[in-house]
């Protein structure tokens, strides 16, 4: 099983908190998917080593910690087994991920799910996976 970490914070204004830490800190974009209300993910890597992922505020939780795996079914009913609260069960998305979101006992939420494909957006400028 292939596991990577990654805080995910939420932003009312992530198209801005990008920009700043970019310029001010020294992150640097990998990739920004934008929709309507914003951003809907963005992964920014530390020169160093590691990242973080970030989104504009709205139905996802304003923050939480990924879990990277490519065995999110194992994960999930692990996790429910030991009694962590469902946010969100495992499901695939429309973007090629399939993945769930947990609540520990003091309440953090733990997103887990498979990497996020590269995207593109189609004739009605939604975000899918690339094709070509």
């Amino acid at each position: 099983m292939t596991t990577n970490v990654w805080p995910n914070l939420g932003y009312r204004d992530a198209k801005a908190a990008i920009g700043f830490l970019v310029e001010a800190l020294g992150l640097e974009e990998v990739a920004v998917y934008e929709r309507d209300s914003g951003v809907a993910h963005a992964e920014l890597r530390w020169p160093g080593g590691g990242a973080v992922m970030l989104h504009t505020f709205g139905s996802y939780p304003p923050y939480s910690v990924h879990l990277g795996t490519t065995e999110p079914d194992a994960l999930f009913a692990r996790a429910v087994a030991k009694g962590a609260k469902v946010v969100r069960e495992v499901e695939d998305s429309a973007v090629g991920t399939r993945g769930f979101v947990v609540s520990d006992p003091e309440g953090v939420y733990w997103s887990v799910g498979t990497r996020l494909p590269e995207l593109k957006p189609d004739g009605e400028g939604r975000w899918r996976p690339r094709h070509d």
